[in-house]
């Protein structure tokens, strides 16, 4: 808790997934948040977000990874703009 309350510039790094293959980037938290909205960018194994008022902005896709399967797997509001280029690895 201490740490999101003096950061600036939070980034999360997390499965996109559980182990039952539920979608983690929800359209709301259902867990208790120790630091609400104070994240700002998510690096999942599917691809890197920005945290926008509008959505979970979709920035990167891994390698292989297509923005339509990024959609299909992503249960929060994915906004997708433009050719998403592939993460440099």
């Amino acid at each position: 808790m201490d740490l999101v309350a003096s950061g600036d510039n939070i980034i999360v790094r997390m499965m996109h997934a559980n182990k039952a293959g539920e979608s983690k980037l929800l359209k709301k938290c259902n867990l208790p948040l120790t630091g609400a909205g104070c994240v700002k960018k998510v690096v999942t194994d599917l691809g890197v977000f920005d945290i926008a008022p509008d959505g979970f902005k979709l920035l990167e896709r891994a390698p292989g990874v297509g923005a339509e399967e990024i959609k299909a797997k992503t249960e929060g509001r994915l906004v997708v703009q433009g050719e998403i280029p592939e993460m440099m690895v």
